[in-house]
């Protein structure tokens, strides 16, 4: 039961910037998931520049099976990066990075489905780029979430303790 309800003065507003430890099992997970990411779009936005397609040419070219022009293989490398330096500082900043790009690339595989047979769809997106882009959106979204959105996260989930009061200190229990 939620204690807030039972001491209505006592409710701690949980943010997800609450601390985590840098050597928390947890900030693995994080990085782990931004560095596989970043390293699927960065071999991706790589192997399209290596192609020398038309930067918004909206052509048939492909890589690895996804439609590609010059335009979304530096996109993709740009967000490749991005999700490195999440990877190199881990934590918190790791696990938000990739709910918010998850967010992102769900949003973007949205906005390209309707954009799909239009003359706006300067990506060159094909529905293999729109699926391409909700999984990864999916697996970022996982990511970030790992460990701090659950109905039954362990009482020793600096999380869970975060939301349920309870102390952080060492041998505070």
């Amino acid at each position: 039961m939620a204690t807030h309800v039972l001491h209505p003065g006592s409710r701690r507003h949980v943010t997800l910037d609450e601390h985590l430890p840098v050597d928390h099992r947890l900030s693995k997970v994080y990085r782990t998931g931004a560095g596989l990411m970043g390293l699927v779009l960065l071999a991706f936005g790589i192997l399209g520049l290596i192609d020398k397609v038309g930067f918004f040419d909206t052509g048939g070219d492909t890589v690895a099976g996804l439609n590609t022009n010059g335009a979304l293989s530096v996109l993709s490398i740009c967000v490749g990066l991005l999700l490195f330096v999440g990877m190199l500082i881990g934590g918190n900043f790791a696990s938000t990075l990739n709910m918010v790009l998850g967010i992102l690339f769900i949003l973007s595989g949205f906005v390209n489905l309707a954009l799909l047979d239009t003359g706006a769809n300067f990506l060159a997106f094909r529905i293999q780029n729109v699926l391409f882009s909700f999984v990864v959106g999916l697996l970022l979204m996982f990511f970030g979430m790992y460990g701090r959105v659950s109905g039954t996260l362990p009482h020793d989930n600096p999380y869970w303790r975060a939301r349920h009061g309870a102390d952080d200190r060492p041998g505070a229990d």
